[in-house]
């Protein structure tokens, strides 16, 4: 008796939680085939990285002896999977998914064929991506080392692939898999930053680059470093304006710095030290940094040294 009374208060239970799905919530949907596949994208950005790499990244749904018969078979399954995928991604976009599925089909299809052509154009920037990467850091032993390893070269990768579908107008699959990067490497690049060739992100966890960042070629920036949004009070009416900063080239920036505001740039050659805070243009060939602090040291609970640290006599953005 007491056992069918509890499946009783379970299923009145279950029914409220089911019948609330009615309210007309932006959060209900319940039709799940009208609507890109997260697992599906991320599969896909996985075999691009094969396309990307060849001979780094193994794939173990075909088995060949010719690689490039592999890669041509990887190459016709990502653009029929990517396909399906964009084709109902086109219903979301803000026109109202005001398009007809025949004309949907004939953009899907456009959409897919430009990328699969753009992608030699994206390995020549990841390649520049590669020797930035080794160039400047001492600590990598090979180019195998990075394209394995490095978290940075992860999220540049997808963020590059990303960029295209982004200019072809595909709602939401870009962010997907700028948002699969930023959930294994710590490292969040919009999709709609515009980045140039030898970019390279040192360590990397906790790099925010808002969605109209214009990033110059040979930057370096480190962990930490925010390339933000001023302010995001006005929500969806700062849609389409330029709300992130302008790097130029040459530029480093250390870790821990804000730089914030659509109207800040970031003269050429300039240096961003760590912990820095800019809402206004820097000139070019800049060093920036905060005011000298001062180092105390205690011997058994006692000040026993206090000493300044000495920096290089240079222009300062004194926070």
């Amino acid at each position: 008796m007491e056992q069918n009374s509890r499946e009783k208060e379970i299923a009145k239970l279950v029914s409220k939680v089911i019948g609330d799905y009615d309210g007309g919530k932006n959060i209900d949907a319940t039709d799940i085939f009208n609507k890109p596949d997260r697992n599906e994208i991320i599969d896909i950005v996985n075999n691009l990285f094969f396309v990307m790499y060849p001979g780094y990244f193994k794939d173990r749904t075909y088995k060949t002896y010719n690689l490039r018969n592999e890669l041509a078979v990887m190459i016709e399954d990502i653009f029929y999977r990517l396909n399906k995928q964009v084709f109902v991604a086109l219903d979301f976009c803000k026109l109202g998914g005001s398009m007809t599925e025949d004309a949907r089909k004939e953009e899907s299809y456009r959409i897919c064929s430009t990328f699969i052509e753009k992608i030699p154009q994206i390995r020549e920037y990841v390649e520049s991506d590669l020797l930035a990467t080794y160039d400047g850091d001492p600590a990598a032993s090979s180019f195998e080392e990075i394209i394995l390893a490095y978290p940075g070269i992860i999220a540049i990768t997808t963020y590059r692939l990303a960029h295209e579908l982004y200019l072809l107008n595909v709602p939401v699959i870009p962010r997907l898999m700028t948002e699969f990067a930023h959930s294994r490497t710590g490292i969040d690049i919009h999709p709609g930053a515009t980045i140039g060739k030898h970019f390279f992100i040192d360590h990397g966890t906790g790099i925010v680059v808002g969605e109209t960042s214009i990033i110059g070629e040979n930057v370096k920036i480190y962990q930490g470093v925010t390339i933000g949004a001023l302010s995001t009070r006005g929500g969806q009416k700062l849609a389409g304006k330029k709300r992130h900063p302008t790097i130029e080239d040459n530029v480093v920036i250390y870790a821990g710095a804000s730089i914030l505001g659509g109207e800040t740039t970031i003269g050429r050659n300039s240096v961003i030290g760590g912990n820095t805070f800019i809402t206004s243009s820097v000139p070019a060939d800049t060093r920036v940094s905060i005011k000298n602090p001062e180092m105390e040291y205690y011997t058994s609970g006692k000040k026993h040294v206090k000493e300044e640290i000495k920096q290089d006599e240079a222009w300062f953005y004194v926070i």
